[in-house]
């Protein structure tokens, strides 16, 4: 059969009225009866744009010329905004920003719990620049350009932003961009090396508080190996290389001690350990004031017994075992739960059990499975926690407190525990990415004879 060829795509501007953003941070308008998402507008723009893509029900432009400005534009903080991926709202306010979080986190609670109030928690704030201290960046020498690039996808393209600096990344990475990028480009094999994942921990805890872990699709040359190592020796950072799956990733500088970066909870006199390809949260004053709100929504005593659900290394279970009689943290990858109990024995928390477990199936009949559990946290990935609420909902916890990092598959969860006798009692959005549309969470249900 033969494919049909796409129609060229129109040149001439349209002018079009902005409405709203779209979830994903992108302007909304209409055209001839079809939606039109723009790239860097804003509600109440009018806008000249020219598409840049188009499909069946919706087409995609790109803006040409402002005849109309919202009074919440600004300059962007950032040379790349208008180009790189990693961030799209670095032309709205901040606090314009945050009110577009929280609008959308309650537009689709109120709709997956119809008719039901809720108390809208104040929002978790933080730094908005050089809060970023996960990141993968991509590695490519471009042989147009005879250069290597290093940094984030460009916006709706596989091409990596011409970048040499990242303002939203830790000032301790992003003022290595220039330097590395040079050094990659001396190496033999500087065609050979996609992607560097970075990690950082706290500044003031141990002489080496962040890492770099270069992937490579051959090996290095012994001299190649010589000039990153040297080059981490200068810049004080720990080196790790990654020929193949994660499997493989191995530390190469320092020679010897743990493998491990470290961040602080220092309102729970606790230091948590984690390797650098371990899930860690991104922002750490985000993570600092998740975990002491999640504290006091679950209004802990010594009396009671915590489940924490996808617990990770433990960043909550840890805090709130010093709050609580007993807790359990569960975790589907053995490495972390492994991490966990390091974390505990390290911190001297005793009332802490770790056990793996895969929580996309029931966890009914787990020999880890304690029924007399009277609250819970669970920190799910993007994908939600369907599959386990009917379990959570048959130990008839008192109170849930559930962090998410989806709104979407978060408000059908709450319309779910909501049609199971949960009452969804307070709700609110925690800036976790600044500069971004995404949107992180946090909403404790009751149970309705506990209310």
């Amino acid at each position: 059969m033969r494919r049909r060829r796409r129609k060229n795509l129109p040149t001439t501007p349209i002018t079009l009225d902005i409405e709203s953003l779209s979830h994903e941070g992108r302007g909304l308008a209409r055209h001839e009866g079809k939606v039109v998402f723009v790239e860097g507008a804003l509600s109440g723009e009018q806008v000249e744009a020219v598409l840049i893509d188009r499909r069946s029900s919706f087409d995609v432009a790109r803006i040409t010329e402002i005849h109309k400005r919202s009074k919440e534009r600004i300059e962007p903080a950032c040379e790349y905004a208008g180009v790189c991926g990693g961030c799209s709202l670095l032309h709205l306010k901040p606090e314009a920003q945050l009110l577009f979080k929280q609008e959308m986190l309650f537009d689709k609670l109120s709709h997956a719990v119809p008719g039901k109030e809720f108390t809208a928690l104040e929002p978790l704030t933080g730094p908005v620049l050089g809060y970023r201290r996960k990141a993968r960046l991509a590695v490519r020498y471009v042989h147009k350009k005879n250069q290597v690039l290093i940094g984030f996808r460009e916006k709706n393209s596989s091409f990596i932003t011409h970048m040499n600096n990242c303002q939203v990344l830790d000032v301790r990475i992003a003022c290595l961009l220039p330097e590395l990028i040079e050094l990659i480009g001396s190496l033999e094999g500087y065609r050979e090396i996609p992607q560097i994942e970075v990690a950082a921990g706290d500044p003031d805890i141990s002489d080496t508080t962040f890492a770099l872990v270069f992937r490579h699709l051959q090996p290095l040359a012994e001299n190649d190996q010589e000039k990153l190592t040297s080059f981490a020796a200068s810049k004080g950072f720990a080196l790790y290389f990654q020929p193949g799956g994660m499997e493989t990733v191995h530390k190469v500088f320092p020679v010897g001690g743990e493998d491990r970066l470290y961040y602080r909870l220092p309102e729970f006199e606790l230091t948590l350990g984690f390797h650098p390809t371990d899930f860690t949260q991104v922002n750490a004053e985000i993570n600092c004031k998740m975990v002491s709100r999640a504290l006091e929504l679950l209004e802990l005593g010594e009396e009671d017994s915590v489940l924490d659900l996808f617990c990770g290394l433990g960043n909550f279970t840890l805090a709130l075992a010093r709050k609580c009689g007993s807790i359990i943290g569960i975790e589907g990858a053995q490495a972390m739960v492994e991490r966990a109990n390091e974390n505990a024995t390290a911190n001297g928390i005793t009332n802490a059990d770790f056990y793996c477990a895969d929580l996309s199936r029931s966890m009914l009949g787990a020999s880890w499975m304690d029924k007399t559990c009277n609250k819970i946290l669970l920190d799910p990935p993007r994908s939600g926690a369907l599959e386990i609420l009917p379990d959570i909902v048959s130990l008839h916890p008192e109170r849930i407190v559930y962090v998410s990092c989806n709104p979407a598959t978060l408000a059908r969860d709450a319309g779910y525990l909501s049609e199971q006798g949960y009452v969804m009692a307070q709700a609110g959005a925690m800036d976790m990415f600044p500069q971004t549309a995404h949107v992180e969470a946090m909403v404790l249900f009751l149970r309705s004879d506990a209310c």
